[in-house]
């Protein structure tokens, strides 16, 4: 399975350490958040890696919910059990819960159709910074904290027609930013796609706080490092 490096299995419980996190997120998503870099003062495990787990445990259904409840850290023993209503929990030994998944219709297994699901939603999700964010905080005169930049998952849903779409793709439809003081609530929606056709939407929230006046010079700063990132660790793993 295409997760197995990303995660190990101890006593029956997930853990994730802060370099498979890592890894996750710039190997397979494209992500440079820096609440994903091992060493980060408050790093957490991508919420997209979450999502690939639950899916590749417990396959893919035509309409799927997650809610991000709270943060995972590096090593947290996590149990992903299904509940009474058909829904997916992922909790830690306190019983604490870190995402709630809904999920109806009809479902498959087939691990080829689940992977090329998976990896096309994150990748596309991996685009949240710069390809999305920036232009909806530039238009709004708002962006995060330059020293601090916390961008946090909050949730994403979607459905699907069909689950035999050979090749799918996924493509942003819209996208917009809705500020609250200091608290921006990005929605982006999207396209599922086969062979041109569409086979479904669905949307995703993001959370982005600490906001401040749009500062162009601080961000090109922060674009400019976001593409460092990128090439150092494509030019690491080419070695």
């Amino acid at each position: 399975m295409f997760l197995d490096e990303f995660h190990s299995i101890t006593e029956g419980r997930v853990r994730i350490s802060a370099e498979q996190a890592s890894h996750f997120a710039k190997g397979i998503a494209g992500d440079y958040n820096p609440i994903h870099n091992p060493h980060a003062r408050r790093f957490c495990v991508p919420g997209d890696l979450l999502f690939a787990l639950v899916l590749a445990r417990f396959g893919l259904s035509q309409r799927m919910s997650f809610r991000f409840l709270s943060m995972v850290g590096a090593d947290v023993p996590l149990d992903f059990r299904e509940c009474d209503n058909d829904g997916i929990q992922v909790v830690d030994t306190t019983g604490k819960v870190y995402l709630e998944v809904e999920r109806e219709g009809e479902g498959t297994q087939d691990m080829a159709v689940v992977e090329a699901f998976t990896r096309r939603y994150v990748a596309f999700s991996g685009k949240n910074f710069p390809h999305y964010l920036k232009p909806l905080m530039e238009q709004q005169g708002v962006m995060f904290n330059p020293q601090r930049p916390l961008v946090i998952y909050d949730s994403m849903g979607f459905a699907l027609d069909r689950l035999d779409a050979p090749d799918p793709g996924l493509e942003l439809a819209d996208s917009s930013l809705t500020v609250t003081g200091k608290r921006g609530d990005v929605l982006l929606e999207f396209r599922l796609t086969s062979r041109g056709e569409v086979i479904g939407s669905g949307s995703k929230k993001l959370v982005v706080s600490g906001l401040r006046d749009y500062d162009p010079v601080a961000m090109e700063a922060i674009v400019e490092e976001f593409y460092r990132l990128k090439a150092a660790h494509e030019a690491c793993n080419a070695s």
